[in-house]
């Protein structure tokens, strides 16, 4: 104090300054106002209590949360004190990218990411507390499976007939988790078929769990599972997060499961400081454990909720809104609103019946062309279906007339077999008890077969890949000691990443020649590989983030053309939300099969395939097709369909315009 009292006094008494607090409360450098609509504005200004923002198709929900983001830092919060939560990473690093460039760097410090990248990282943080291992490994959908499938072949005699394969079993398990419910309930409201089996699978998933537990894997679900019993089970850890997060925002909040929001419940303990931002409308991942009653809910759960609409569409033209505001209309559970837009264009969305898929091929193949001739581009134009198998005529009529297409559903990078083969290597490295990679990489190897393998993997994890202390097979001794040893190499010296990906790499790629035809392609695949291993420092993290965020595409594959510098879009309507495109074909719109005959008897069901229609309609700009054959045999059924989805029964010609074909003579 004294020292301050000194300087003071040195100031000249001629001289008086004004010092001016920069980004105080009110000294905002953004023109929110300017900048926002009103509806957006009042989301960003908002900052403390519980917010829920409806936000219709293309209503700017991203441009809204990053603008957010900013305003909070520069009213004073500090960035570590804000949690964002969405379902890609690239989602997260878009919105915080963007919230730097119009704020600045401070808001590089805000935690973001996916539930389960957010998961891993304080499950890292606190593994001891709940008897995880710190280096525990993340297993993707392909290695848990197998993992089942080592059990399930242990407990299911080899003649058992009508047992669930390995992939529904996991299913089974997963919904169990995620929609917290017992393995029995969800048998018996989805798999009915294997009722009578239901004490062999809870069997296999106890051993699943146990097989887990013991060799230090942890499954995508396992993630969120671990973070809520940390949350819940301890109170200190649970207060000292909530209070680390005080400012909690969750990207597309539809698609959260139960665990999920029973996290975001605990975290916001201390503070009820949540905005949740979504469109109950897009509500279609049920399959995958999401939970419409989330987003219905949240008034409910947390209290003096203040609701926003996001109205105002900035994607769609008006006549294209007015047809998806009939069809969400007739939804049984939602939050109303009216989507608006001041993007105007004369033609109107138009249902097109064929007299069969043929000619319905034939008709998306040729309005392609004539889009392209009114210069919009193959890269502005997507054909969107129901199930991927709809689209095989129209990839027939597509090849006929040289138009090039990339068809959204194929094997993912981190999928394919020797990418897989390299990352088993690494796992090992890190962790010698992932039995799994073990008896991938072994098997990798000449002379050494299923029964070789199993024999050896219980003895080689135990002696930790000690191969002087295990007896090996004579005509593959020399192979297997060259495995563990190039294995027990990389974890004596600690290398960086890209070092322990070069010495792996140098010891496959001998095996990559012998094993594959194609090597060279898949050479490149590796290379990029080598590429990604560069941007880490630590092998954990690598593995962490490969699993949790794979790269999507294969080099091989661009390699291939399967990406052109244009292209048409083939895609599902569960892939293809989020995106947008100038024209959209809607394909396939048959009753029975959009909506899927299967949903008929389920309320629940039908009125999720009708958000299933609406996310479709709403990905299209200015041209909006919707076809549908009158001779649609279902294979499934045995019926013939042949009437348009019901859910454009009785919509105004006005909205929605009636084209039949003519063929020319």
């Amino acid at each position: 104090m004294e020292n301050l009292t000194e300087q003071k006094a040195s100031v000249p008494a001629i001289k008086k300054y004004v010092l001016k607090k920069q980004n105080s409360q009110t000294d905002y450098k953004i023109s929110y106002e300017k900048d926002l609509n009103p509806s957006q504005l009042d989301a960003v200004k908002t900052k403390d209590g519980a917010v829920l923002v409806i936000a219709g198709a293309g209503s700017g929900k991203t441009k809204t949360l990053t603008y957010r983001v900013a305003r909070l830092i520069e009213s004073g919060i500090n960035p570590e004190n804000i949690l964002l939560l969405t379902f890609t990473k690239k989602a997260a690093d878009e919105m915080l990218n963007r919230a730097v460039m119009i704020l600045d760097s401070r808001c590089e410090k805000v935690a973001g990411g996916t539930f389960h990248s957010f998961s891993n990282f304080i499950l890292r943080k606190y593994s001891n507390l709940l008897e995880l291992r710190n280096n525990f490994t993340i297993i993707d959908r392909a290695d848990a499976e197998d993992v089942v499938n080592h059990i399930r072949a242990q407990v299911i005699e080899k003649q058992e007939k009508r047992f669930p394969r390995k992939g529904t079993i996991l299913d089974i398990y997963s919904k169990a988790i995620n929609k917290n419910m017992t393995a029995d309930a969800v048998i018996e409201s989805e798999y009915n078929q294997f009722a009578h089996c239901i004490e062999k699978i809870n069997e296999i998933s106890k051993r699943y769990v146990i097989y887990k537990r013991e060799n230090s894997l942890l499954d995508y679900d396992d993630l969120l599972l671990y973070l809520r019993i940390l949350l819940q089970s301890n109170e200190e850890i649970r207060k000292k997060l909530s209070n680390q997060y005080k400012y909690i925002m969750i990207d597309e909040y539809q698609d959260t499961n139960a665990l999920q929001a029973d996290i975001i419940r605990l975290l916001a303990s201390e503070h009820n400081n949540v905005m949740a931002v979504g469109d109950d409308s897009q509500s279609i991942y049920s399959f995958r454990g999401a939970n419409f009653r989330n987003i219905l809910d949240f008034p409910a759960i947390f209290k003096d909720t203040k609701i926003i609409k996001l109205e105002q569409n900035y994607r769609s033209s008006q006549n294209i809104l007015k047809l998806t505001n009939k069809i969400i209309d007739r939804a049984k559970e939602k939050y109303t609103k009216n989507l608006f837009s001041d993007i105007e264009n004369p033609e109107k969305p138009a249902l097109i019946c064929t007299n069969d898929m043929q000619t319905e091929a034939e008709f998306v193949a040729q309005r392609v062309l004539e889009l392209q001739e009114d210069d919009i581009s193959l890269n502005d134009i997507a054909v969107l279906c129901r199930s991927a198998r709809m689209t095989y005529n129209l990839e027939i009529e597509l090849a006929k007339r040289a138009i090039p297409y990339k068809k959204y559903g194929g094997l993912k990078f981190i999928e394919t077999a020797h990418v897989k083969d390299v990352i088993a290597h690494l796992r090992v490295v890190l962790n010698p008890n992932d039995i799994i990679s073990i008896n991938r990489i072994l098997l990798l190897l000449n002379g050494v077969g299923a029964q070789t393998a199993m024999k050896l993997l219980p003895v080689v994890a135990k002696e930790n890949l000690d191969t002087e202390k295990v007896m090996l097979p004579s005509k593959s001794s020399g192979s297997i000691k060259k495995l563990f040893n190039t294995v027990a190499q990389q974890r004596q010296y600690l290398l960086k990443p890209s070092v322990i990906v070069d010495n792996i790499l140098a010891y496959y790629e001998p095996i990559l020649v012998e094993k594959y035809d194609d090597y060279q392609k898949r050479l490149k695949d590796l290379e990029h590989f080598r590429y990604l291993s560069e941007q880490y420092s630590n092998l954990e993290d690598f593995l962490s983030d490969l699993a949790l965020e794979p790269p999507d595409t294969s080099v091989s594959e661009v390699e291939d053309g399967a990406q052109k510098d244009e292209c048409l879009t083939l895609s599902t309507i569960h892939s293809a939300k989020g995106l947008e495109w100038k024209a959209v074909f809607i394909i396939g719109a048959v009753d029975g099969r959009f909506p899927s005959v299967y949903s008929f008897n389920s309320e629940e069901e039908l009125d999720e395939e009708l958000r299933l229609m609406y996310v479709a309609t709403t990905r299209a700009k200015t041209h909006l097709y919707i076809t549908y054959p009158i001779d649609m045999f279902d294979h499934a059924t045995g019926m013939v369909l042949s009437k348009p989805s019901r859910f454009l029964d009785g919509i105004d010609e006005e909205i929605l315009e009636r084209w039949i074909l003519a063929q020319e003579d």
